[in-house]
């Protein structure tokens, strides 16, 4: 027998079967709309490290805080050598435009949507859990610095100045082993390590070695994982190495021993002044076999004094005279029996001169109105003839001034009080130094 239903009926059991499909219908719609931050977010990125190889990838860490604080970050500074301070162009470590603060984590499952100026994002859309995602920043083999942007609703955040390849470059150390060859030349190991601004090594990154002299076994060596770029040098004669890395540069001498044993130093403790002697030891070795007779060495002082030695056999003491402060590179020359010629330098840092001091002795302290004093100046640190003595006697001196040649000079006072006797001492060379003392004269 069939079921007999009425209208009404019917229409009661197609409102239960439509009731039961809204919720499916429902949460279906639901389940396809990404959930994104609420209004109010604070989305934070911070890098894993302060630079990428140029193939290579690095891990990024972004947080979403509900009612978060955003701050402005603070422009850090590139580090210096010493007495060189410069202000970079840009952030030299990668720089978060904001930071969390204060608010609770978003939503589980909130999508956060990621781009970025230079490479890629793997994935570029990720879901959050406990208010956090990571991503992979993946580099293209191109250098330069990158801006990662991440983004969810009206939130955003932005990852700056990520340098990447050659870019991340901060210092190139460049070395040789060994830095001395033999007289006849040979073969050197250049090693240039290239550093990021922590002083970690850069992997997978370019440098480009050239040489004044010899030849290079690659003109372009890659840095391996410890940031180490190799190149051999064979050189026959005293040679410069430079290793360049997006113009961040670095230079390392590597010379050959000298047949001759020539050498060349400078006393430098206590540090010269201009004005004072700097006394120099040149050095070569006795005529042998292997060491043949220096028929002459010449001494160059790098200030546009030279001064030959003649024949030179073992060791003797040179001193010069620097006027004027600075920096000076003296070398030496010396020229065999057969026309070779070798060159030794050495440098000389020369400090201002100072000024002689000076102290004056009277020949009475306390002396009376009229009565003769003799004052005799006393000069210690001079480091040339002293010319003439100025002296000032005072209020109420007679003479109350005169110029000596000595270091002698007298004077009487016709007033009684304290007088302040001043001498200026002037020297051939170098600056002047001054001298005072006071005498109470009494009736």
């Amino acid at each position: 027998m069939l079921a007999q239903f009425s209208p009404s009926a019917r229409v009661t059991r197609a409102a239960l079967v439509l009731s039961a499909l809204v919720p499916t219908i429902f949460l279906s719609a639901c389940d396809k709309v990404p959930l994104l931050a609420p209004g109010g977010t604070v989305i934070s990125l911070f890098a894993t490290s302060n630079s990428v190889p140029l193939n290579g990838e690095i891990e990024i860490v972004a947080t979403a805080i509900e009612n978060g604080t955003t701050q402005t970050p603070t422009t850090p500074t590139t580090p210096t050598t010493p007495g060189t301070p410069t202000t970079p162009t840009t952030p030299t470590t990668p720089t978060s435009t904001s930071s969390t603060g204060a608010g609770t984590p978003v939503q589980n499952g909130t999508v956060i949507t990621f781009t970025t100026t230079l490479g890629r994002i793997e994935p570029a859309d990720a879901r959050t859990q406990n208010g956090q995602v990571r991503v992979r920043f993946i580099s293209n083999g191109q250098s330069g610095t990158a801006t990662i942007t991440a983004f969810s609703g009206g939130a955003s955040g932005k990852l700056e100045n990520l340098r990447v390849g050659t870019a991340a470059a901060e210092r190139v150390l460049l070395s040789a082993s060994p830095q001395v060859l033999p007289p006849t030349g040979g073969t050197s190991e250049i090693a240039a390590r290239v550093e990021d601004v922590s002083g970690a090594g850069i992997p997978g990154v370019p440098v480009t070695f050239t040489a004044d002299q010899g030849q290079l076994s690659v003109g372009t060596a890659t840095t391996d994982n410890n940031g180490v770029a190799r190149a051999t040098l064979t050189a026959s004669r005293n040679t410069v190495v430079t290793a360049n890395v997006a113009g961040k540069t670095a230079t390392v001498n590597v010379n050959l021993n000298p047949r001759s044993g020539l050498t060349l130093s400078a006393a430098t403790s206590p540090t010269p002044t201009a004005g004072s002697p700097v006394t120099f030891t040149v050095s070569v070795t006795a005529a042998s076999a292997t060491s043949p007779n220096i028929k002459d060495v010449t001494l160059d002082f790098g200030d546009g004094s030279r001064v030959s030695l003649g024949a030179l056999s073992g060791s003797t003491t040179v001193q010069h005279t620097y006027e004027e402060d600075g920096s000076y590179r003296a070398s030496a020359t010396a020229t065999d029996s057969s026309g070779f010629t070798e060159t030794v330098a050495t440098a000389v840092t020369v400090l201002p001169a100072q000024p002689p001091g000076v102290t004056i002795q009277p020949s009475n302290n306390n002396p009376a109105v009229g009565e003769v004093v003799t004052f005799i100046a006393t000069v210690s640190g001079a480091s040339s003839t002293i010319l003439r003595y100025e002296w000032n006697f005072g209020a109420g001196a007679i003479p109350a001034s005169t110029t000596t040649t000595g270091n002698r000079a007298t004077a009487t006072y016709s007033t009684t009080g304290t007088k302040i006797i001043t001498v200026r001492v002037i020297p051939a060379s170098g600056p002047e130094g001054e001298g005072n003392v006071a005498v109470v004269v009494r009736q």
